[in-house]
């Protein structure tokens, strides 16, 4: 019993892994992923609550963060793009922040092929202030690679997923208020290809993200 209440005040307000299900922050995050959520990242949390006790930091760009969505009714995991204060913009999936235009580069050879539509998916490196990361294209207009200048507003951020054209994030949900925020991942602890039967996929077993 005391190994179990001491487990679940761990999992609770030091770490804890989630399971994603959906493609939104493919391919830095693949389906069947479990990711291992530092909830201790940016508050000490009174454990099962949301009462933060000490503030130890804030989300910065590039950081992968988990949220309770209470606009989504769920937890979801995607990317901080602006923070407090930042003007944020997007054209055609080309990201603006505070007037600067964001660097991107083709990566030689990375493509996905779509399984709805057989075409294949535009993979391109994103410079995210310090962190580079890699973002997916649809081959087809989805409606989502485009929206004005947005001012994001004090204790709040704006998220969106890796696979831009796939993700209910800010442009669905809006911002993200800060106390909804319980971590931020960096790893992957195991993955299971749920499209061959669930087997282990063992070469992204403690893949940093």
């Amino acid at each position: 019993v005391v190994f179990l209440s001491l487990m679940f005040v761990f999992r609770s307000a030091v770490a804890d892994w989630n399971d994603v299900p959906s493609g939104s922050m493919q391919p830095t995050i693949e389906i069947g992923d479990r990711i291992l959520v530092n909830k201790m990242a940016y508050d000490v949390r009174l454990p099962f609550t949301t009462i933060s006790l000490i503030k130890r930091a804030d989300p910065q760009r590039g950081d992968i963060v988990i949220f309770a969505s209470e606009a989504a009714d769920n937890r979801l995991v995607k990317r901080v793009v602006g923070v407090p204060g930042d003007v944020v913009a997007m054209q055609h999936n080309v990201l603006s922040i505070n007037g600067e235009q964001l660097a991107y580069n083709q990566l030689i050879g990375a493509v996905e092929v779509d399984s709805a539509t057989g075409s294949d998916s535009q993979l391109l490196s994103e410079q995210l202030g310090t962190i580079t990361h890699t973002v997916k294209l649809a081959p087809f207009a989805t409606g989502r690679d485009s929206f004005a200048a947005v001012r994001v507003p004090q204790g709040h951020y704006l998220v969106l997923g890796d696979n831009r054209d796939n993700s209910a994030d800010s442009r669905v949900i809006g911002f993200v208020p800060r106390n909804e925020i319980v971590g931020r991942a960096s790893s992957v602890l195991f993955s299971l290809d749920y499209d061959n039967y669930y087997l282990p996929r063992s070469e992204r077993f403690l893949a940093a993200l």
